[in-house]
């Protein structure tokens, strides 16, 4: 057996140390004994602090890594698969819900499987969205079948809900078109004040289900502003209208006169000339206006009396134009009052045709209002061997359909001297009354004396 030596490893002549034996050269070297004198350093209680401390750091920011991107994994398998809906349905947000409210209900109506997942994944969303939040819009919705969050959540915060068409057509008082949007279904909120005389703009306008009433008006009045804005600019020159007010109001008595494309020009040519001559508007739809205001229909045919009592409005005694719109006329028609048709023509009268006859004079016109009686006696004829009944629309000849004109025995002289004399059938029915509205109607100017 080979004894250990304790003692130390001989000296080679180089000065290295030599191994004594083959068993000391397999033994590991051993270290160095410390200096006499020195002493032991102790590690720092503040590094190995801080080194616990950054250590515990890193482990638990692993660890939320970790978590983290496992909810992420399972929030995405949420967001992305295919939801529950089993056939295409329709849901209406209220306006003013929060995303827990909507999340609810979507839940509640079958659309989505989880509402915590769909709140989260919306809250992961605004996080991500970089300063632009989604948000979830009210309206009504079309949601298809199995459609996943990300879809419901996409069509929520784009507003794309479904669409309903409101039309509102011209030639309405905007009395008549409040009236209207409180019947809608379709539209909320009430409205406070009925919007002054042309500063709406009838179009067909398409709107969400629950869109405000009041929303809607301020809508029809910045695209009415902005159109007129737009055609004052291509006016023709020497128009006998000093401000795009003066030009609404006499499109809105040239929208009341005719409800024919082809005539508008025409028609806004016979004011348009009888204004540089300085002559009488004489329209009978301004005669309707100055009686019953924003109701708009009068309910008889127009007496003498009514041509010979002086109203604002009334241009059998009115010079000029009258101080505001007797309606809110289209963009056509706006159009087409400040480009009139290039004629002489100082007269129109109905043709019995749903049209008119022009004339540049007062022969050629009272030959044509000796026709238009005559017209008017054979219809009379024809619908009182009819029996009693109410006369169809298209009866009804002259200011857009009013049935209001200078009626022959009433006034067999008015012919002669009226602008557009545009009688209606005596025997059509009078309308039922309109319903008394409790929303103030605009400020006008005080009548004069």
């Amino acid at each position: 057996m080979i004894q250990r030596r304790d003692g130390p490893p001989t000296m080679s002549p180089q000065g290295s140390m030599r191994p004594r034996s083959p068993s000391e050269a397999l033994e590991p070297t051993r270290a160095p004994q410390r200096p006499r004198g020195g002493k032991i350093r102790q590690p720092s209680r503040v590094l190995s602090t801080i080194a616990r401390i950054g250590s515990a750091i890193i482990t638990l920011s692993v660890v939320a890594l970790v978590v983290i991107g496992g909810l992420a994994l399972l929030l995405g398998h949420f967001y992305e698969r295919p939801g529950p809906l089993i056939e295409a349905r329709s849901v209406v947000i209220e306006k003013g819900a929060g995303r827990i409210e909507i999340a609810e209900q979507l839940e509640r109506d079958g659309i989505i499987s989880s509402r915590w997942a769909f709140v989260a994944n919306h809250l992961l969303r605004n996080v991500m969205s970089g300063g632009k939040p989604v948000e979830m819009k009210a309206g009504e919705y079309e949601i298809k079948a199995a459609a996943s969050m990300r879809d419901v959540l996409e069509l929520l915060g784009e507003g794309k809900s479904v669409l309903y068409k409101v039309t509102l057509p011209e030639g309405l008082t905007s009395q008549q078109i409040v009236e209207r949007l409180l019947a809608e279904p379709n539209l909320s909120g009430e409205i406070t004040q009925i919007p002054p005389e042309g500063s709406l703009l009838p179009d067909t306008y398409r709107v969400s289900k629950g869109m405000s009433r009041q929303e809607l008006l301020g809508r029809m009045q910045a695209e009415s502003a902005e159109f007129l804005a737009r055609a004052w600019e291509k006016r023709a020159a020497d128009l006998p209208v000093a401000t795009p007010r003066e030009a609404l109001i006499l499109a809105s008595i040239v929208e009341k006169e005719t409800g024919k494309a082809d005539e508008r020009q025409r028609v806004a040519a016979v004011f348009v000339n009888r204004l540089k001559k300085k002559m009488r508007l004489q329209s009978d739809p301004t005669i309707i206006y100055g009686i019953v205001g924003g109701r708009g229909s009068l309910g008889r045919s127009i007496t003498r009396s009514d041509i010979d009592t002086k109203t604002d409005y009334n241009t059998y005694r009115i010079n000029g134009l009258p101080p505001g719109p007797i309606c809110n006329p289209g963009r056509e028609t706006i159009e087409a009052t400040l480009n009139p048709a290039v004629t002489n023509d100082l007269y129109f009268v109905a043709d019995g045709t749903g049209g008119h006859t022009f004339s540049e004079t007062l022969a050629a016109h009272n030959a044509a209002v000796q026709n238009w009686r005559k017209i008017e006696k054979t219809q009379a004829g024809q619908e009182r061997n009819a029996g009693p009944g109410v006369a169809e629309e298209g009866d009804v000849v002259g200011a857009a359909g009013e049935a209001g004109s200078t009626d022959a025995a009433a006034a067999p002289e008015a012919g002669a001297a009226a602008a557009a004399v545009t009688a209606a059938p005596a025997v059509a029915a009078p309308p039922a009354p309109a319903k008394k509205s409790n929303i103030p109607l605009p400020v006008r100017k005080p009548k004069t004396p």
